[in-house]
């Protein structure tokens, strides 16, 4: 049976506050938006006092007192940084993955038995929390509509312990029988009014439905999410989904890296092999970030994380400017005296190559030099037996990778 999962990452923007502010676990948070209105995000704690997304500040104000709610503004940066390396860290298991949104994606598990893809991923939950400091939940499913639901039977009831795998028809229907039909992806509060006018409360209740009566109520889209529920997969893959809206390169080092010129190696490699995806795929990007990390284990030693973005002048695939910039950023962020175990570049903002907008001092001559050796180094890689035969002189240091995991080009 071909599977897929769908991957959410628990109260997502919290969870990315509380990974540089461990001390927030366990306490009320709520996000704000930019200018401080409303609440956009709330941990469990904030859930349990009332409060919900999209309430004014103001007017919860006197109840986030009372109960020491903690009120952050919003990084929305610091939050598209996370994702991608979440979304890095899925990949580097063997997976395919489809990014939905900032906090979901969809994961296409190879063709193996049911019991081997709950293994795999039950590894993907724990790899995630342990690199990255992102919970998630994890539904798997023969549709992306019932992976959504499996999703939401995995976060709700921690017994399943974050991974929950509708591999029957006993465990399909149990799972649609505690589902509201307005909780169904895809399912709209306009077709939710007209269900419920005909007695339809629940999913199972809608999974149900003769499909001649489906036919008769819902559109197009309505009887696709009909057949979802019921086993049939009709809900294709986005063709836009492999364009990456974000690339990211992370690694955990076999061993501790102090030395800042080591960390300058590795932070270039990790750029140069982002960059070729950059690329493979025609685009360009508009900045990037880069971030390192000490050994989190290792509580009697002093504990550091931080990243820093870049914007750049004029949006680029170029390795060495690239891989210039990732330099210039980790200089930023590099404290004297500590011991880092992970380091990563992320590049975002990434738009089509044909729609980069020069500056008005840059060179279209340079530019084209610069194209022309880009490609002429990545095809003599692409046809060179010894891998990345020519690369930047910066990059020598793949050796401080774990075993394993070095970057697959």
């Amino acid at each position: 049976m071909k599977l897929v999962g769908l991957i959410d990452c628990n109260n997502f923007f919290v969870s990315c506050e509380r990974v540089f502010a461990p001390a927030l676990v366990g306490r009320p948070v709520v996000v704000a938006g930019n200018n401080g209105g409303c609440v956009v995000a709330m941990s469990g704690e904030a859930k349990a006092l009332g409060i919900m997304r999209g309430l004014p500040v103001f007017k919860a104000r006197d109840l986030m007192r009372r109960h020491d709610v903690v009120v952050i503004p919003g990084n929305h940066r610091l939050y598209g940084d996370l994702s991608a390396r979440v979304m890095s860290t899925i990949e580097s298991v063997g997976t395919d993955i489809e990014v939905y949104s900032i906090d979901e994606a969809f994961i296409h598990f190879p063709d193996m038995e049911p019991e081997n893809v709950e293994k795999m991923a039950r590894e993907i939950v724990i790899k995630v929390r342990r690199d990255v400091g992102i919970p998630t939940s994890l539904g798997i499913a023969p549709t992306k509509t019932l992976a959504k639901v499996a999703a939401r039977v995995a976060k709700k009831n921690p017994a399943q312990r974050a991974v929950y795998m509708i591999d029957s028809e006993e465990r399909r229907r149990d799972a649609l029988r505690k589902m509201e039909v307005g909780d169904i992806w895809g399912i709209g509060r306009h077709l939710v009014a007209r269900l419920k006018k005909i007695g339809i409360g629940s999913a199972l209740e809608f999974a149900d439905m003769p499909e001649s009566d489906i036919r008769r109520v819902v559109n197009v889209t309505g009887q696709r999410t009909w057949r979802e529920l019921n086993g049939v997969a009709c809900v294709e893959k986005d063709p836009e989904a492999d364009v990456k809206k974000q690339i990211c390169t992370t690694r955990t080092f076999a061993s501790s890296v102090s030395d800042l010129p080591q960390l300058r190696e590795l932070v270039s490699l990790f750029m140069s092999k982002a960059s070729l995806k950059l690329r493979r795929q025609r685009s360009a990007a508009k900045g990037i970030s880069v971030f390192i990390q000490t050994n989190s284990y290792l509580k009697d030693s002093r504990q550091y994380c931080n990243s820093v973005y870049r914007q750049l002048e004029e949006p680029t695939n170029d390795q060495l400017t690239l891989v210039s910039q990732s330099i210039d950023a980790l200089d930023d962020i590099y404290r004297e005296g500590l011991s880092y175990r992970r380091a990563g570049v992320i590049i975002t903002d990434i738009i089509p190559q044909e729609a980069i907008q020069p500056t008005l001092f840059s060179s279209a001559d340079d530019r084209a030099k610069r194209n022309r050796l880009n490609d002429s180094v990545d095809h003599i890689n692409s046809m060179s037996e010894i891998h990345d035969k020519i690369r930047v002189a910066a990059t020598s240091h793949e050796n401080y990778l774990i075993p394993g995991l070095s970057i697959p080009l």
